[in-house]
């Protein structure tokens, strides 16, 4: 049974990781991973944890927790004297009014079932979080499972572009372009990305392993073709925003060489803080920002910067409790310009942060705000501390990747992204645990004559 408990969350990553590629594409495959969530979750909360949650952990787990309930509120039925004064509403009085009908009991929500389809999607990142804080698992078959389908995907991607769209597994994907198991390329390049410091803590990690010099560097040799895989599958996607990030998350793996012995110095941290900066004046103000033509992404109906603006003008109309979760593409149709419209149109806004101010209004940014103040904390609480190992400071690069790149995408809409960021922060909340040390023979026997020496 302890092995079950150990290997269930790794496995059920994995299926998120093969199944979970998509969002809209991938409709059966995201409820087979919604159902068999529902179970974990279950297990999770029934049963006692082996080791007592950590202040982090619980911290963490009161985050999601109040996030659940934020979405819970929004379904609430609330009398029509109350639900008319929120902002946003007026065109659905009006269209009572015009149709002759009294006002209805109606929730914060403005599509209640969009909503709870939307909410859904949150199981599968839930079942991983509290899979991980409660029933226990083996922290190198988390990074193992990520770095497994991140290599494999190497040589998918390569006849997915070579052999056409045969290969490709979804039906709306980026064709022409290297997906892997996903429907979106620079989904898959995230995946990549992630997977190169979880490599790295692998590689680091190997030495510290009970097993021979051969098995050792057996082990590190695997490791070191996975990485030139995930790179080489990196320079081969078409995604500028996981190129533009590959170099801090370069210099932040290169980084956990230096951390085994000693703390980073305050230069490195500088170099990373200032490219951090650059990166985020790079995809905002140049043609790094989109992965095609930059005219488009300026000046497009459909471009990245525009749709900002029109999600942001859309969110402050519908402050302080938002639209509700799901309603972002309803909304959107209200705001954008009808002459500009053509056949392609956005379901997501490209930057995670905008579209939950919109959906969620300011207790949704209350959370992302103790959220971010709860991830500082501990990344610098674990780049500090020598009792952290590698898995857990890789576990703080690679959420920062995927929360910046929340910003000029939607990286967690995707089962596959948002269990892995839930799998890294759980990393993050819980202690690390060292197992003692198999004493030598000769140890022994050097103890067992101590016993019988006296001092004369």
């Amino acid at each position: 049974m302890e092995r079950v408990r150990e290997g269930l969350v790794p496995a059920y990553l994995l299926l998120c990781l093969i199944l979970g590629g998509a969002s809209a594409a991938g409709l059966w495959a995201n409820m087979l991973l919604q159902l068999l969530a529902i179970p974990i979750i279950l297990w999770s909360l029934l049963s006692r944890p082996e080791t007592p949650l950590s202040p982090p952990a619980r911290r963490l787990l009161l985050l999601a927790w109040l996030a659940v309930a934020l979405v819970a509120v929004q379904l609430i039925p609330l009398p029509p004297f109350l639900w008319t004064l929120f902002p946003g509403r007026g065109a659905i009085v009006d269209g009572y009014t015009l149709l002759g009908l009294d006002l209805p009991w109606l929730p914060i929500s403005l599509a209640p079932y969009d909503t709870v389809s939307s909410a859904l999607w949150l199981l599968p990142s839930l079942a991983v979080l509290l899979g991980m804080l409660r029933l226990g698992f083996g922290r190198s078959g988390l990074a193992w499972s990520i770095a497994v389908v991140a290599a494999l995907s190497l040589p998918l991607g390569l006849l997915q572009v070579t052999a056409g769209s045969f290969f490709y597994i979804y039906e709306i994907s980026d064709f022409g372009l290297y997906t892997g198991l996903f429907a979106n390329a620079a989904h898959l390049a995230l995946l990549l990305l992630v997977a190169v410091p979880l490599l790295v803590a692998l590689y680091l990690s190997a030495a510290s392993q009970q097993e021979t010099e051969g098995d050792i560097y057996r082990r590190k040799l695997l490791v070191l073709l996975a990485l030139l895989a995930v790179v080489a599958g990196l320079i081969l996607s078409a995604s500028l925003i996981a190129l533009a990030l590959l170099v801090p998350v370069l210099i932040a793996s290169i980084a956990m060489f230096r951390r085994r012995k000693r703390r980073i110095s305050r230069i490195w941290a500088l170099a990373l803080g200032l490219l951090a900066l650059l990166y985020v004046g790079v995809v905002s103000f140049t043609s790094f920002q989109n992965a095609y033509i930059w005219e488009e992404a300026v000046a497009g109906p459909n471009s990245r910067h525009g749709a900002v603006g029109t999600s942001i003008g859309a969110a402050v109309d519908f402050q302080p409790l938002g639209s509700g979760i799901g309603t972002f593409a309803d909304v959107y149709r209200r705001y954008e310009e009808a002459g500009a419209v053509d056949r392609i149109y956005l379901n997501h806004v490209h930057n995670d942060y905008v579209e939950l101010l919109l959906e969620m209004g300011l207790p949704g940014l209350a959370l992302i705000v103790a959220f971010l103040l709860w991830w500082v904390r501990r990344t610098h609480a674990i780049w500090l501390s020598n009792e952290s190992g590698p898995l857990q400071r890789a576990a703080t690069i690679a959420s920062a990747a995927i929360l910046v790149q929340s910003a000029v995408g939607y990286p967690l809409r995707t089962a596959a992204l948002s269990a892995v960021f839930a799998a890294c922060c759980a990393l993050m909340a819980r202690p690390r645990v060292r197992k003692e040390e198999p004493r030598r023979r000769d140890e022994g026997k050097r103890s067992r004559k101590a016993r019988h020496l006296s001092a004369g």
